[in-house]
């Protein structure tokens, strides 16, 4: 009992209610995300026409979608996890069944987490396209976030659910449709912000050819301050995937119901030369 692993800040005996509230939080917040779009397609129609209308409205669509999408996706969860807790506590309470199984417990809290938080994310980053003061690149990253929260979602869910479970295969179509809608808004980001750009075509008709050739040297400089900007995120990035990998517990080599983990597969670049036959 000593050695099991516990949460940093929630305890055993608060896991079961701690579940139940997060699916209701992610719910709420769902709800207020469907609501302020409503309001932001309201304010653009207002004060936005022609090309920025359309893209904002696009734009829009796709995010309402995505929404009651992951509407959908937590209410089948919440089922599942409600059909999981039945099927398996036996005589035991619900409390019960959440504490002997923290880990899968506090993996279904940390997913429905992240599937708020997404959600919450990418209603700021539309709001801030909208008003044109954000990055449609926001946009893009919030809903790849989104995709990814879900399949830990569906994965969390999937360890302890029974296979012909009718509610598994409802919440896997979930997982499916709401890919399909986060990679609806990613497409109607990248061509609303295409538009946009079209709308602001450089001409350089009017230009000497000297003032063409230092304009030319100008965008190489920046071209390479650029590149090496990209190159200095990237491995900021893989510094962060790193740490958030330890945090999340990704370091334990052994799962709680003592299953050992199969091994990773070698990389390319470290497989040793098989050795030679020797002559008889």
């Amino acid at each position: 009992q000593e050695l099991r692993p516990k949460s940093l800040d929630i305890k055993q005996e608060e896991l079961g209610d701690m579940v139940e509230k997060e699916m209701a939080s992610t719910s709420e917040a769902i709800e207020d995300a469907v609501r302020r779009i409503e309001e932001m397609m309201s304010q653009a129609r207002s004060e936005s026409s022609g090309v920025k209308l359309e893209v904002n409205e696009r734009i829009l669509n796709s995010c309402t979608d995505l929404m009651k999408a992951i509407r959908l996706l937590v209410t089948t969860s919440t089922n599942l996890q409600k059909e999981i807790v039945e099927s398996g506590r036996g005589a035991a309470t619900t409390q019960e069944f959440y504490a002997k199984n923290s880990r899968w417990t506090e993996g279904l809290i940390s997913a429905s987490k992240a599937v708020g938080w997404g959600a919450t994310q990418l209603v700021e980053s539309a709001d801030r396209v909208v008003l044109h003061t954000g990055k449609y690149e926001e946009l893009i990253v919030c809903s790849h976030e989104i995709a990814a929260s879900t399949a830990q979602l569906v994965a969390a869910s999937k360890v302890k659910a029974e296979k012909s479970s009718r509610n598994l295969a409802r919440l896997q179509e979930c997982s499916r449709n709401v890919n399909e809608m986060a990679a609806n808004v990613v497409a109607s980001t990248k061509s609303g912000q295409e538009q946009i750009e079209e709308k602001d075509t450089m001409d350089f008709s009017g230009m000497s050819l000297i003032k063409l050739k230092k304009e030319e040297m100008e965008t190489q400089v920046k071209v390479l301050e650029l590149e090496k900007r990209l190159e200095g995120e990237r491995v900021r990035l893989g510094e962060l995937r790193k740490q958030h990998y330890v945090l999340a517990g990704g370091c334990d080599d052994t799962p709680e119901d003592g299953e050992a983990k199969p091994a990773p597969a070698p990389r390319r670049g470290i497989l040793k030369k098989p050795p030679i036959a020797q002559k008889p």
